[in-house]
């Protein structure tokens, strides 16, 4: 398979696979609801990311379209660099790296530019895909769906650790998606075997 087939190939399967599900989780549940995958380890829980990574808030409304704009910017960014390490003949692990990055950030991107658009609220109901009143938010406003969550372990600080001592802790608490996945799984990848996925010439 081609370099620039075999990046398609996964930008696209990646994008399908993330938007199918976030969008399932946005017609099937509600805000806040979840069910067990696998024990108390694994569960689908619906959340949505109002701003940058974890759920944080940036500046409001206008850090919020800042935020889009700039992953917009990174995105084509990405594609561009894509392009042209396929042109010098890099690695097939230098390929699917980056085009795990570039899937994961677009999949991110479709949320907050059109999910406010798409859809009604998700709050105490189950979001209608293109409600006739409209949607919850503007272009560019749009908040990210996630929904993966492994509360793997749970416990206590000990009580002799400064600040901390005593609270309780829960790993992994952050919830994610698909697209999430994608850009850690490319980056970690490049990170640790940068040996394999980089060529002399590159």
């Amino acid at each position: 398979m081609k370099q620039s087939t075999q990046a398609i190939a996964i930008i696209f399967g990646v994008l399908l696979f993330d938007q199918a599900l976030k969008i399932w989780i946005k017609t099937h549940m509600m805000l806040g609801d979840h069910f067990p995958i696998l024990g108390d380890w694994f569960y689908i829980h619906f959340v949505e990311n109002n701003g940058m990574a974890f759920g944080m808030e940036f500046f409001g409304t206008y850090g919020k379209l800042f935020l889009s704009v700039f992953r917009i910017v990174a995105v084509g960014a990405i594609g561009y660099y894509l392009y042209k390490i396929i042109q010098r003949g890099t690695t097939a692990g230098m390929v699917i790296c980056v085009s795990l990055i570039m899937a994961g950030a677009l999949g991110n991107i479709i949320d907050s530019a059109f999910y406010g658009m798409m859809f009604n609220h998700s709050e105490s109901q189950i979001a209608s895909l293109f409600p006739a009143e409209g949607g919850y938010a503007s272009f560019l406003h749009g908040k990210v769906v996630d929904m993966f969550y492994f509360p793997i372990w749970q416990g206590r600080y000990w009580d002799w650790i400064p600040v901390l001592g005593g609270q309780n802790f829960l790993f992994f608490r952050p919830v994610f998606n698909v697209a999430d996945s994608a850009i850690t799984i490319g980056i970690l990848s490049i990170l640790l075997f940068q040996r394999h996925v980089f060529n002399e010439k590159h």
